[in-house]
């Protein structure tokens, strides 16, 4: 009798060791009087306030929102060839028009080392400019090159640094017409050249400028 005894409470002792490890692997219930946190829903309707509405999204352009993207890479380099009646060609240039040349030191990336044909040489004063461009787009600090034949009411002298032009170069986007600073003045011969970046992207044809000091010869 003992030993029936005995047997039974084992049973039971085991059975409720068995419902408390089942009780264990579920997720305890709220008990139904258990009240929430009222700041929780104050919370929810926050985060909805935050997220934009579908309307917003629709009317975002994604292309605003890569802060990384490099404007110059984007832009299209090539121009029609046409240049100032008054821009004088070099007589003697150190690279003659039709030959090769090797870009060394460029104020693009993607020019640097590429090989250009040269298109044309100029006698002339080339610039450095800084200015807001007439289409609303950020500030262009320190622009090369611009040339003293492209400036409004040039004449011949030389502009200082310092001095404020308007300019009439058209070789990119809200450029003519713009409100400039000259930042640098070098007396020069520039070129204009036919290349193709070195990042793959499509050939540039007559781009402007390059200066003799940023080509070399072609080994």
């Amino acid at each position: 009798m003992k030993k029936k005894i005995m047997i039974g409470s084992f049973s039971l002792v085991t059975a409720f060791a068995l419902a408390a490890c089942g009780n264990d692997d579920e997720d305890p219930m709220p008990d139904e009087g258990m009240e929430m946190d009222p700041d929780s829903d104050n919370n929810m309707e926050d985060m909805e306030d935050e997220m934009p509405d579908n309307d917003d999204m629709d009317g975002m352009d994604m292309d605003d929102m890569d802060m990384d993207d490099d404007e110059h890479e984007d832009m299209d380099h090539s121009t029609s060839g046409e240049v100032p009646d008054d821009l004088e060609e070099e007589e003697n240039p150190t690279f003659e028009v039709g030959s090769q040349a090797m870009i060394e030191d460029a104020h693009m990336e993607e020019m640097e080392g590429a090989e250009a044909t040269i298109v044309g040489a100029y006698d002339t004063t080339a610039y450095v400019v800084s200015y807001d461009p007439t289409n609303g787009g950020e500030r262009e600090e320190n622009h090369e090159w611009v040339v003293h034949e492209e400036i409004e009411d040039a004449g011949e002298e030389t502009f200082e640094p310092g001095a404020e032009v308007t300019l009439e170069a058209d070789h990119m986007d809200g450029m003519e017409g713009a409100t400039a600073e000259i930042d640098e003045a070098e007396e020069t011969t520039v070129y204009m050249i036919d290349y193709t970046p070195t990042d793959g992207g499509e050939e540039v044809e007559n781009h402007k400028w390059v200066t003799e000091d940023e080509l070399s010869e072609v080994e």
